[in-house]
């Protein structure tokens, strides 16, 4: 079975950008989280569902917020994810991480 693991500027970004959105509406930070949470199981469940941004790079958009989960499929059936990335901000800075 397919796990997902998150690469640690992922997770800290996960965490700042539900943090915002708490900030901004209570419990809109757990919403975000739980898309989020829904768009991994996804992922897990079918692993080339994102669109192939480079080489085994693949990018799935979060619904009903401006994110994307950016990730690769790892040799051991696990996947990892290599940002969580506003979709109007800084193009492929995560292009580095593993």
């Amino acid at each position: 079975m397919k796990t997902g693991l998150f690469n640690a500027l992922a997770e800290q970004e996960l965490l700042e950008s539900a943090s915002f959105y708490d900030e901004q509406t209570r419990g809109l930070g757990l919403e975000y989280l739980d898309e989020v949470q829904k768009a991994i199981n996804l992922i897990i469940r079918y692993p080339e569902i994102g669109s192939t941004i480079e080489d085994s790079v693949r990018r799935f958009i979060v619904p009903k917020f401006p994110y994307s989960l950016i990730y690769s499929v790892l040799e051991d059936n696990q996947i990892r994810i290599l940002a969580v990335a506003h979709n109007k901000r800084k193009p492929k800075y995560w292009r580095n991480r593993s």
